[in-house]
């Protein structure tokens, strides 16, 4: 890389000291990271600016490398200066320095290959060669059609050793064939503990310490059941629409590309029995027993129990942003869903008759990923002038994103003489004031798993297959009943519908908006 193209950036950032925390020891040990569908929006966006991340904090030892795969023509002097600009673009300037971006860019390889052909193995394979030493990652940033092919590829040229590990980008298939099939292709070349596949949602610090506010606190488990729970509400809120990816959307729609894969991992996570150790497969098998007691949505209840959105022209931030069809990529009749909303249920002993409320969408009113636990009212009102129905049931709300926290909304009383008056307030946990350090990307954490080894917070075989299979009766039911999309306007909350679904049992969804800092 040239010394001026790193000086030109220096010049323009400012003089960043480490943050968070002071830099470590390496955790991990040194590793090759082959990115296949190294020049692609993911790579450039999400796990260059992660990996960087963990080298600059100190984390990764010195002889590591990171290879970017894929058929663009271009030196490894020129996808150097790629990555340099996609880190100045997507990280903060006071996480960027001059010696740490030299040194992280000296690790970085660049190989033009054909991933279907068998132009460019041989060059692969002479890069990775005399380091048999190293935990060798291939991380598949590519179409899911083409983890197969992939997978046999490494295998004929014979660039998988012990420590060799593949990692999957979501989505695993298109349903739930595509899906077996992805499965046993990658399963005919890994054994199932080097296969991981990642769903970023996990890595979120937020989405872990559900975890920790579930097992490390005696508090809620006594709580934590349809005894004292009424309600649950899941919601990923986005206020982008499909940014460039208009034709993948096109294919997948919000079900696919969020429902089967996110949610279903947060509703695993809030509705799991405690396993008996925090240890990978007492994990995983706890989730999976969740994703088997889904309570079915049967083909002829998908015009009840589901609701189906996409956005028209609107404004949002501010400004006017067009519709859906008129996105770049998107066919002009297209019926792929922007917003989907279901109910569901857990159908066990501890959420018997209990149900969950799941919603997802882009182009809406804020940029929110939250969990609403919403608990029964009290039975009985003590109070004189207030009824158990003025008494304003308790709610815990876990935000993912952004603003990560936990809020307790309870009754208090109000401060001041003449009478006892209530009102409801808000314990207010704030992850960013109470933890005064930098909060990793959810990738940091999962792409030094892999090298690791840990995929405690990866998905298993049987956990996708089983995902699909619950997701694929509402797809039968939208098609069966030709269930088009229903519009709703950009800066909103979504299809009037969606509101309807939920008001009829009596309940509304937790709209509350927080400024995004």
């Amino acid at each position: 890389m040239p010394d001026q193209a790193l000086q030109d950036v220096v010049t323009t950032l400012a003089a960043a000291a480490p943050i968070g925390q002071a830099k470590r020891g390496p955790t991990v040990p040194p590793f090759d990271y082959v990115i296949f569908g190294g020049t692609g929006d993911l790579t450039f966006r999400k796990l260059l600016p992660s990996l960087y991340a963990t080298f600059r904090d100190g984390l990764v030892e010195a002889s590591s490398r990171i290879i970017g795969a894929s058929r663009a023509a271009m030196s490894a002097e020129a996808y150097r200066a790629r990555v340099l600009e996609a880190l100045t673009r997507h990280l903060p300037a006071d996480e960027l320095d001059a010696e740490s971006c030299r040194a992280f860019l000296a690790q970085i390889d660049y190989v033009e290959l054909d991933a279907l052909g068998s132009g460019g193995w041989n060059a692969l394979a002479a890069a990775l060669d005399g380091d048999n030493d190293h935990v060798r990652v291939f991380y598949l940033a590519t179409s899911p059609d083409i983890f197969g092919p992939i997978c046999r590829q490494l295998q004929n040229a014979g660039l998988i050793n012990e420590k060799s590990r593949v990692v999957l980008e979501k989505p695993i298939g298109h349903d739930l064939g595509t899906a077996r099939q992805i499965n046993h292709d990658v399963g005919q070349v890994f054994a199932e503990p080097a296969i991981f596949r990642i769903d970023h949602y996990l890595g979120k610090e937020s989405v872990q310490n559900l975890l920790a506010l579930r097992f490390a606190n005696s508090l809620f488990d006594p709580l934590w059941n349809s005894r004292y729970i009424e309600h649950v509400q899941i919601t990923v809120a986005e206020t982008v629409g499909v940014e460039g990816r208009g034709g993948y959307y096109d294919r997948a729609g919000a079900l696919r590309d969020m429902v089967q894969n996110h949610l279903l991992q947060v509703l695993c996570l809030v509705a799991m029995e405690p396993p008996s150790y925090l240890a990978t497969e007492s994990v995983r098998d706890e989730k999976l027993k969740i994703l088997q007691a889904l309570g079915p949505i049967a083909r002829e209840e998908v015009l009840q129990r589901t609701v189906r959105g996409q956005y028209r022209a609107g404004v949002s931030h501010g400004k006017a942003v067009p519709g859906y069809l008129d996105e770049p990529g998107i066919s002009p009749d297209s019926q792929a869903e922007t917003f989907v909303s279901l109910k569901t249920e857990v159908h066990n002993w501890r959420w018997a008759g209990m149900p969950f409320y799941l919603r997802t969408g882009k182009r809406l009113a804020t940029k929110t990923s939250e969990i609403v636990v919403q608990f029964r009212p009290v039975p009985h009102s003590i109070f004189p002038g207030y009824s158990s129905q003025e008494l304003v049931p308790n709610k815990l709300v876990l935000r993912v994103q952004p603003n990560e926290g936990v809020h307790l909304h309870m009754m208090a009383k109000e401060p001041g003489p003449g009478g006892l008056r209530l009102r409801e307030a808000v314990l207010n946990l704030s992850f960013s004031d109470t933890f005064k350090q930098r909060f990793p990307d959810a990738y940091e954490r999962l792409l030094l798993d892999v090298v690791r080894g840990n995929p405690t917070l990866f998905m298993r075989r049987d956990e996708v297959e089983a995902a699909w299979r619950w997701i694929e009766p509402i797809l039968d039911g939208w098609r069966e009943f030709r269930v088009p999309p229903k519009p709703y306007v950009a800066g909103t909350w979504g299809p009037s519908a969606s509101v309807a679904m939920i008001e009829r049992d009596f309940r509304s969804w937790h709209d509350e908006v927080t400024p995004e800092r």
